[in-house]
């Protein structure tokens, strides 16, 4: 559906036991992937669904235009919303077919990757390193920064301490109290499923994506195994130089993962190289919530050198 800022496209499909269903997919169309409540004016589904027909909506978006698309496919005789990590989970059902909390897996739904060879798997970059050090702030840039020409980009936080994306995306005058008050009302706790849980995310993104970047907090731990085992890269990022040993002897003799780079991260505005091979050795900063920062481009080029995005 033609829109100035979302585009919204219908298509058809079967599952592989035969049910059939429409996909809604959702893209953001300007470069930024930024929309305005008030891009929801005048929006409308496209034309052609069927309401005797289940629906899967799928895209990058907001949890407000996914709330008001669900309402909008109401009709249809269920709603799904597509998780990258799951499948499409069911939300709404007016049919026996199928079950709310059902999830329809990734095989299932019967699917291609659109930039991805369906039997490969897409690199993942795990970016580690000590606390305060800049590893939230760095992923979230990163990511903002590839995800304008390379759309398949997908940033997965696999720790429990908060800090999702939209705490860093709060308005720049929000104060450090107000964003740590965000951060502990959604503080989670550590459980035995949490890694396998994370590793097996990661493992089923890469089916799907270009790159995923993977965000692990700042510990070196044992249970991190699963999620070692399902990247392939590493960036350390550690304001604390005694602590990038430890990290790198985490990352490579425990998982094999392949170096990017290393930051040693400052609170001064700086930029220095401190080595090209055999990986990216930088020192520079800020990498401070609030605080506007840019990805150096010597970092980004060797990011997407090392990661076949070009």
């Amino acid at each position: 559906m033609a829109h100035a800022s979302i585009q919204l496209t219908l298509t058809h499909h079967k599952t592989t036991e035969g049910l059939a269903y429409q996909q809604l997919t959702v893209v953001l169309v300007s470069r930024d992937r930024i929309i305005d409540p008030q891009d929801l004016s005048g929006l409308r589904l496209p034309p052609g669904l069927d309401p005797r027909k289940g629906i899967v909506i799928s895209g990058r978006a907001p949890v407000w235009l996914y709330a008001y698309l669900v309402h909008e496919c109401h009709p249809a005789l269920w709603v799904a919303c597509f998780d990258p990590r799951l499948g499409a989970v069911i939300t709404s059902t007016h049919s026996h077919q199928v079950f709310v909390g059902q999830v329809i897996s990734l095989e299932n739904l019967n699917l291609a990757a659109p930039s991805i060879q369906p039997a490969a798997l897409g690199p993942a970059l795990l970016i580690v390193g000590p606390p305060d050090s800049g590893k939230s702030v760095l992923s979230h840039q990163l990511f903002s920064t590839l995800v304008k020409d390379y759309p398949d980009v997908y940033l997965q936080r696999a720790h429990w301490d908060g800090e999702g994306n939209w705490i860093l995306e709060l308005p720049l005058e929000a104060t450090d109290d107000e964003r740590e008050a965000f951060k502990l009302t959604n503080k989670g706790t550590l459980t035995e499923r949490f890694f396998p849980y994370q590793g097996q995310a990661i493992v089923s993104l890469r089916q799907q994506k270009s790159l995923v970047i993977v965000d692990a907090g700042g510990m070196v731990q044992p249970e991190k195994r699963s999620i070692l085992e399902a990247c392939t890269h590493y960036l350390i990022i550690s304001s604390k130089p005694e602590e990038v040993l430890l990290w790198r002897d985490f990352c490579e003799k425990q998982g094999n993962l392949q170096p990017v780079a290393v930051i040693h991260s400052t609170l001064e505005r700086t930029f220095e190289i401190m080595q090209q091979e055999p990986f990216l050795e930088i020192r520079c900063g800020p990498w401070v919530n609030g605080q506007p920062s840019n990805i150096p481009g010597v970092l980004l080029n060797r990011v997407k050198s090392q990661l076949s995005l070009i």
